[in-house]
């Protein structure tokens, strides 16, 4: 029996010890020291630890201000109209073709401008001849003309002064009679007159034409070419061409449609056409987040029928006026297209989601 009291002391003390060590083990931080042993032993037990090496840094998103959905509309649409009126010959496109600047798109009927272009160069010629001649002046053989038939007329003259003289006394001796008198008067001073009258033409002969009939003749010149070009216009304007580079959006005419830019009857325009390369989004953007949006902000464009596409565009402007009914104020996203992406998956009219990027510490914002 003593000598189980005698084990379950040694037990019970033994036990003891054991806790102690632990406790102590504990206040030094975890680790027990070891014995020491050779110098080399001592000094890396003393090196400080290898240092890890750090996690690579991960990249930081861009910083996101606002996100908000628009439209892809074209920065310009063109509604293409003939300038002229007529039957549509030929239409040389179809929607979707992309055309080059001054391509040819339609031709209308030329058979009523081109004879008013012919028209119009026979009164061209016509005046200028006209202005041709009075430059001229008068031929020297009109002017001879004009000389001979004094020259007669004088001639005359001093033979009917002498046969009126003649009648004269005649008269006073009352061996003619009134009437041969006043037939021989009449025919003398009409005569005469006459001498006046050609001596003042040769005069204006040898003068020529009055210098306002030969700015009036210009004039008339003047007037006929502003005619011609406008024949030429209508003319030429019979071949509608492409305004800008771009592509055929909608196709409003067919071959035999009677084309009228000024009429409601009939169609008035060819086409509409649109730069696909030049698109923008048409975003309205609550008057509450207006704040974070401002000219040259930097964006990141995706449609919604090809999220996986992302696009760069930047702020382009801020419309001047609000929309009331909205609450919004609307806003232009310029967008950049890959020259080989052009008209191949942002198309107008399609949807799009546009992501604001925050402007950095310290950087200008344009307002």
């Amino acid at each position: 029996m003593l000598c189980l009291l005698l084990a379950g002391a040694a037990g019970g003390l033994g036990y003891l010890y054991y806790q102690e060590v632990q406790r102590g083990a504990a206040d030094n931080g975890g680790s027990t020291a070891a014995p020491p042993a050779s110098g080399k032993a001592k000094q890396a037990t003393n090196s400080p630890p290898a240092k890890s090496p750090a996690p690579a840094a991960a990249s930081v998103p861009d910083p996101i201000a606002l996100e908000a959905k628009g439209y892809v509309i074209p920065h310009r649409e063109i509604l293409v109209s003939p300038q002229v009126s007529g039957r549509l010959l030929k239409v040389l496109f179809e929607e979707g073709q992309r055309v080059e600047q001054n391509q040819v798109l339609a031709e209308i009927e030329t058979t009523e401008f081109a004879a008013e272009h012919q028209r119009a160069l026979a009164l061209l010629e016509s005046a200028r001849q006209r202005l041709r001649e009075l430059e001229a002046g008068n031929r020297p053989e009109e002017i001879a003309q004009a000389e001979a038939e004094l020259a007669e007329a004088d001639a005359q003259l001093p033979q009917a002064e002498a046969e009126w003289k003649r009648n004269s006394e005649l008269r006073q001796s009352r061996t003619i009679s009134p009437l041969v008198f006043e037939q021989s008067e009449a025919a003398y001073l009409a005569l005469k007159k006459k001498v006046e009258r050609l001596q003042a033409a040769v005069t204006l002969m040898r003068k020529g034409p009055r210098e306002e009939r030969i700015a009036a003749a210009r004039a008339d010149v003047r007037q006929a070419e502003a005619e011609l070009v406008r024949a030429q216009w209508r003319l030429d304007n019979c071949t509608v061409r492409a305004p800008i580079a771009g592509t055929i959006l909608r196709k409003n005419a067919e071959e035999g449609n009677i084309v009228n830019p000024v009429a409601f009857n009939g169609s008035y325009s060819l086409c509409e056409m649109a730069d696909l390369s030049d698109l923008e989004v048409d975003l309205s953007i609550q008057e509450r987040d207006i704040a974070r949006v401002f000219v040259g902000q930097a964006c990141r464009v995706r449609a919604e029928a090809f999220p996986d596409r992302t696009y760069r565009g930047v702020v382009s402007r801020l419309m001047p006026i609000a929309d009331r009914a909205k609450g919004a104020i609307p806003v232009r996203v310029q967008l950049t297209v890959p020259a080989e992406e052009e008209g191949v998956y942002l198309k107008p009219e399609m949807g799009a989601v546009v992501t604001f990027l925050a402007a950095p510490d310290g950087a200008e914002r344009l307002r």
